[in-house]
């Protein structure tokens, strides 16, 4: 999904072919100045969006027929177009497939799943990654994250106020600048993960490429139990003013959740101790 150039400072060229992280650097700014300024909505569009995020985090199953006839129950005078709009600018739709299931966009390859009944057993068997949207007081941005399965352990991460591939590009090549790759990657069906940019990362590392069947949340299900963390322990209670402060509260955030935070499922041990087998 690409959005609007406006979403984007207006000096970001149209109708170029170069990538925003190239016009930062022809134009001599920093990258982060563009990325991190926050999309902008009516203040009752932010409302309704921060509610659809809490509601699909709680029923990922909501499309926008439902997720419209929620919010009408709670007494918000909505029509399904204006949801299904908001939910498009979020990057949600719901799990079940239907006649309305977003395609990869034409041209892109998909890949099988390859995990279906395969054990996790050790740190780098396999890798994830997805983009999930971050309510503020005053706007948006999104998120993308990797996360190693078998540790939980989140080996990087990125902010955008868009959803092109380049931000995930950018946190893939983040997560193995220690020389460390996975032996599976896997992801959604989305544009920015089918689009030959990212894929051609992981192919030039023969890495092999996973992606979730349609409509089955629970194939990446470890980077999904992630979003519900950050956004229940961090991103609902503070409420961050704009995208400077929200990237410095990850930064901490996500340290405490890999050094700190110890988890029922891993022993009580933290995704540090058991990523790096630290006993």
């Amino acid at each position: 999904m690409s959005l609007p150039v406006q979403t984007r400072q207006n000096w970001v060229l149209e109708g170029t072919n170069y990538s925003i992280r190239r016009q930062c650097r022809l134009a001599g700014i920093s990258r982060n100045s563009v990325y991190y300024k926050p999309i902008t909505e009516s203040e009752e569009n932010l409302q309704l969006m921060r509610l659809i995020d809490e509601q699909y985090l709680n029923r990922p199953y909501y499309g926008s027929p439902r997720m419209t006839d929620w919010l009408r129950e709670k007494g918000h005078a909505v029509n399904r177009k204006r949801v299904a709009r908001l939910m498009r600018l979020m990057g949600l739709q719901a799990i079940t497939p239907g006649p309305h299931t977003s395609k990869p966009m034409a041209g892109h390859k998909v890949y099988p799943y390859l995990l279906r009944g395969v054990d996790i057993t050790h740190p780098n068997q396999v890798w994830s990654t997805d983009i999930t949207y971050i309510p503020m007081r005053h706007g948006f941005l999104y998120l993308t994250a990797v996360i190693d399965w078998f540790s939980r352990y989140v080996l990087s991460w990125e902010l955008s106020n868009t959803m092109d591939c380049q931000f995930c590009i950018v946190a893939l090549e983040r997560a193995m600048d220690r020389d460390v790759e996975p032996e599976i990657f896997n992801t959604d069906q989305g544009s920015q993960f089918t689009s030959n940019e990212f894929t051609q990362v992981l192919q030039s590392r023969e890495i092999a490429i996973s992606m979730d069947g349609k409509g089955r949340a629970l194939d990446n299900v470890f980077i999904e139990r992630l979003w519900w963390t950050v956004k229940y322990e961090e991103i609902y209670p503070k409420e961050y003013l704009d995208g400077e402060s929200l990237f410095n509260g990850l930064d901490k955030y996500f340290r405490y959740y890999n050094e700190e935070r110890k988890h029922s499922k891993l022993d009580k041990q933290t995704p540090a101790e058991v990523y790096f087998d630290v006993n």
